[in-house]
């Protein structure tokens, strides 16, 4: 998994998450509305959108429905990264084609180990490992 676009609202949060995850070897684009964010994500294809729900403009369930959807974007996993502590979201967000729901204030090590943990990181990781000969895989 290389590429991941950030949908979220927070100009602090959203820098503090890009310059963490590029340092951890992500490529990222992102938008900070829901409005751009579909267009965002049908031009770039990214291995994994990582989505807030509380956007400007459109919600972040609207931008998830669009998003499953579409059939150019239907297979990439989307994490929801919010503050909504809601059950009502939760269970939204999943019924809509989440895999993960992460509410904030988590730390940033809590991020990037929920990615690492999707079976589709996983397996890219273990892609490149092989392809760069470390042993296992």
């Amino acid at each position: 998994m290389k590429k991941i676009v950030l949908i979220e609202d927070d100009a602090d949060l959203f820098a503090l998450l890009k310059y963490n995850l590029e340092k951890e070897g992500f490529q990222l684009a992102g938008s900070q509305t829901g409005k751009g964010a579909i267009e965002l994500c049908r031009r770039e294809r990214p291995d994994l959108i990582l989505l807030d729900l509380n956007l400007p403009g459109i919600s972040g369930l609207d931008v998830l429905a669009s998003i499953k959807a579409d059939q150019r974007l239907a297979a990439i996993p989307v994490v929801v990264f919010t503050s909504s502590f809601l059950d009502q979201d939760r269970k939204k967000s999943f019924a809509l084609g989440a895999q993960q729901y992460i509410t904030k204030p988590d730390t940033f090590d809590g991020v990037v180990q929920a990615l690492t943990q999707l079976p589709q990181v996983k397996a890219a990781r273990k892609n490149l490992r092989a392809e760069n000969g470390f042993e296992g895989g």
